[in-house]
């Protein structure tokens, strides 16, 4: 068994699009209209058959809540690993993205959470 799609709500999925492509550096997977909604995914440039990420409508008022309440708390909703934490970080922040948490050593890892804008906190770590 394998994961092949991992969800992630989304407040606008065009503005998503738009933050992990261009911010972000994914790149468009699938794009398939599904009533006023799309099958949007994206996956690492580094990987084009890997784990796809879907950047799911949080129209639901259970997914707004978990959405709502998980960032309010400070949980990121997902993670990214990189290979060089401080790089990405100083790309990122060229980029203009929004930091919650700066570069942090956790035991043997260092990790990283920043804003994607979207209703999201993501963390990226590096083994």
């Amino acid at each position: 068994m394998n994961i092949i799609v991992n969800s992630i709500f989304v407040q606008d999925q065009e503005k998503a699009l738009a933050f992990y492509m261009e911010k972000l550096g994914f790149v468009k997977k699938e794009d398939v209209p599904v009533g006023k909604h799309r099958w949007l995914t994206l996956v690492s440039p580094d990987d084009l058959e890997g784990t796809e990420l879907l950047l799911e409508p949080d129209e639901h008022p259970a997914a707004k809540d978990y959405q709502r309440r998980i960032f309010a708390e400070g949980i990121p909703a997902t993670m990214f690993g990189v290979a060089d934490l401080e790089k990405e970080y100083s790309r990122l922040l060229e980029k203009g993205v929004e930091f919650t948490l700066k570069p942090t050593k956790a035991g043997e890892v260092t990790i990283a959470v920043f804003n994607d804008t979207c209703g999201n906190l993501i963390q990226i770590i590096q083994k």
